[in-house]
């Protein structure tokens, strides 16, 4: 069955983030200048983890795969965000529509579960770090990386699947800068609560799950660092872990608010200014809580800009 079968309304309006005049043009300043460093960090961060073989380790096959989620799902939100603020009209397809929401649970929902290897990662690393290189085995990282992008993938058919089910029959503007699944909820001409419930189980355990093994690694960490005699020890075990807290909390944080409260008219206003966090903030400081928090990033930065000037200084006197 076509797209265009399931239901009478063939494009949605996306309302942006506000609908102030005066605010239309430093938004747009704003969120395309942190688009254009959420792009250009995330991809240095992939290109310098793919060029050094020093960062081939879980910790950053990890990393390379959270900056990769990070920089596409930005991606399927934010160029439709940036035309809110240019267009008197910013319509999408219902197709498109339902595509976007597709990606975006995709790459959302796998970004809950790479942060929770990550943590993982970091307990066995500092609580079992003997056994490292046999728990994190190349083996065990791919099975690791799998079962993320399942979970994703999961999640994603889940709520889209569901979302097809309803139909929308004349309402067709989105109180939102993108296809999410509340603010479609509030246009259906039908019942949503099957939609609902499978929005409470999905995006419940999809919360739950990975913040109570993130809080139970970290718990575990905390007492293994307080156990450690050294003062340069416990200080690099604490920079280490307290980067990863950071992006937790603000990640896990907004999207909380954004979907686990009763949805109402007056909550979608709040939660869609939450959900910049988790879809242009968050993406944006990844790389750059990573990068200045970590040594052997910025020694692999250095070790990659003085082979790349050297180079260039060879080609250019040769």
């Amino acid at each position: 069955m076509s797209f265009e079968n399931a239901s009478s309304v063939t494009e949605f309006i996306l309302a942006g983030l506000t609908d102030q005049p005066e605010l239309q043009l430093p938004l747009f300043l704003l969120f395309m200048g942190t688009y254009v460093i959420t792009i250009m960090g995330n991809l240095g961060l992939i290109i310098l983890i793919r060029l050094n073989s020093q960062l081939h380790t879980p910790m950053y096959c990890f990393l390379f795969n959270l900056a990769f989620i990070d920089l596409c799902y930005t991606s399927v939100s934010t160029p439709k965000m940036l035309m809110n603020f240019v267009l008197m009209k910013n319509t999408i397809s219902y197709s498109g529509c339902m595509a976007q929401l597709c990606f975006f649970c995709f790459f959302v929902i796998s970004e809950c579960y790479v942060l929770t290897t990550m943590a993982y990662d970091r307990y066995v690393a500092i609580c079992n770090p003997l056994l490292y290189n046999v728990t994190m085995s190349n083996q065990v990282c791919c099975w690791l990386l799998g079962g993320v992008y399942v979970m994703g993938f999961a999640g994603a058919m889940a709520h889209t699947g569901c979302m097809l089910r309803l139909s929308f029959c004349d309402a067709n503007i989105i109180n939102h800068y993108m296809c999410d699944i509340v603010p479609l909820f509030q246009l259906s001409c039908t019942s949503t609560y099957v939609n609902e419930l499978v929005v409470f189980i999905v995006v419940g355990t999809n919360i739950i799950v990975p913040s109570v093994t993130i809080f139970t690694s970290y718990a575990l960490i905390l007492s293994s660092i307080l156990n450690i005699s050294s003062t340069e020890g416990r200080s690099k075990a604490f920079s280490t872990c307290s980067s990863h807290i950071v992006v937790v909390a603000l990640f896990f944080g907004s999207s909380s608010f954004m979907y686990l409260q009763p949805s109402s008219p007056g909550s979608m206003d709040q939660g869609k200014v939450a959900s910049v966090f988790y879809t242009n903030v968050g993406p944006m400081l990844n790389p750059l809580i990573y990068s200045l928090k970590n040594k052997d990033v910025q020694t692999a930065w250095r070790k990659t800009l003085r082979s790349r000037i050297f180079s260039m200084t060879r080609i250019r006197f040769s």
